[in-house]
């Protein structure tokens, strides 16, 4: 049992995530707003997604390495009061090409953020439940799917897409406050002469890591490239009318949810066997939304189940990538979430080439099952090549490394 003072450490982070994630992904809603109030064509106000996008994958490495030094709660809050002032811009910028810049400068803080809270998160509980605490922070963001991003369109498509920004940056600055009050000072500590930039980049120079943000990149991916695209594959394949998309968006965000802590508890006990278990449903989930997508209710369990599978391997991966870099998992734990920005892009680039192609909008499940399944191909390498090293070194059958953010390697056997 968590004690309170953790539980309050954990939701703070958890606000954090809740508004990042539904900054993130609001826009998707909004774009034919932002489109007409902007000038600019619904193609062109899509750049705002993919600017964003690439202000986390230019941000996570490069401010985790600016703040690898500094004590970690003091990153947090600045890192979450740069993101909401990042979005108090957005709501004010007057042109497309500031509300753009304003986008990429959110952006910026997204990956770092969830790098130095997953340390933090993991250090404030025994190292075998690491992965659950992990996951409440990163619950946040699932939630954001199910209330904030549905309940912000809503708002926005009556009081204006800058009035929803306004509002995701006035969360972020509660987040500030709610990580300054609940998160100890002492959270995952940085011990003098222990913590560099060159350490932090040695991590790098293993395989297992690059395995580990392929896995990300390409599972991630398929979830992206079925999600770029559930508004006309809804409308146009399964006859959707255009007023029920927010309540499966919802529908969508309970399975994130659900998949993010289920497989959190199981990735605590089990990580090797929840991560392959997890890309095999994904891959079953996609390749039958591919054919049940004209049914209206197997698309909407499609949408719940496929989140659900795509979610549940994530603490593992989040887990076994801190678990790798050993005493240096800031930068580490901060390319996840580059990992997966870039699987945004990917994903959604793919999925679009599928449908220009001529394949039609529900296509782009075929493009999620063929990259899950390249990304379970890395995931068993991964797993392979852990189990040959710990046979190397004498050791029994071993799943997955549970994570120690104190440098230590603990092992839960299979």
């Amino acid at each position: 049992m968590l004690s309170g003072a953790v539980r309050r450490a954990l939701l703070a982070l958890a606000v954090g995530g809740f508004a990042i994630g539904t900054g993130e992904f609001v826009m998707m809603g909004l774009l034919p707003q932002v489109a007409s109030d902007l000038s600019v064509s619904i193609p062109k106000a899509g750049e705002l997604i993919s600017v964003y996008a690439l202000g986390v994958v230019v941000g996570a490495p490069l401010l985790t390495a600016v703040s690898v030094r500094h004590r970690r709660k003091t990153v947090l809050m600045v890192l979450m009061g740069w993101f909401a002032a990042g979005n108090l811009l957005s709501a004010i910028a007057p042109s497309f090409g500031l509300v753009l810049l304003a986008r990429f400068a959110s952006g910026l803080p997204h990956g770092a953020f969830f790098g130095a809270g997953a340390v933090v998160a993991g250090s404030l509980v025994d190292r075998t439940r690491s992965n659950s605490a992990m996951a409440v922070m990163f619950a946040g963001l699932t939630v954001a799917n199910i209330v904030g991003v549905p309940l912000t369109t809503i708002l926005g498509q009556h009081a204006g897409w800058r009035a929803v920004y306004a509002i995701v940056g006035l969360i972020g600055m509660l987040a500030v406050l709610a990580i300054a009050v609940a998160v100890p000072g002492d959270a995952a500590p940085v011990k003098a002469g222990e913590v560099s930039l060159g350490r932090e980049l040695r991590a790098f120079g293993k395989p297992e890591v690059w395995l580990v943000l392929g896995v990300a990149m390409l599972g991630g991916g398929g979830l992206f490239a079925t999600f770029s695209y559930i508004t006309p594959m809804m409308t146009d394949v399964a006859h959707y009318a255009d007023s029920s998309i927010t309540w499966l968006l919802v529908l969508f965000g309970l399975g994130m949810t659900i998949g993010n802590l289920a497989g959190a508890r199981l990735s605590d006990r089990f990580p090797a066997r929840t991560l392959v278990l997890s890309l095999v449903a994904e891959i079953v989930v996609a390749a039958a939304f591919l054919g049940l997508d004209h049914n209206r209710v197997t698309a909407a369990l499609a949408i719940f189940l496929f989140p659900l599978t795509a979610l549940a391997g994530l603490p593992t991966l989040q887990g076994r990538i801190i678990e790798l870099a050993g005493g240096a998992p800031n930068l580490a734990a901060a390319s996840i979430q580059a990992a997966f920005n870039i699987a945004n892009s990917l994903g959604a680039y793919l999925g679009g080439l599928a449908i220009s192609a001529g394949f039609g909008y529900g296509s782009p499940n075929a493009v999620a099952a063929v990259l899950v399944a390249i990304g379970l191909g890395l995931a068993l390498v991964s797993v392979r090549v852990e189990r040959s090293r710990a046979a190397a070194r004498g050791e029994g059958p071993t799943e997955i490394g549970a994570v120690d953010v104190s440098g230590s390697r603990a092992r839960i056997p299979a």
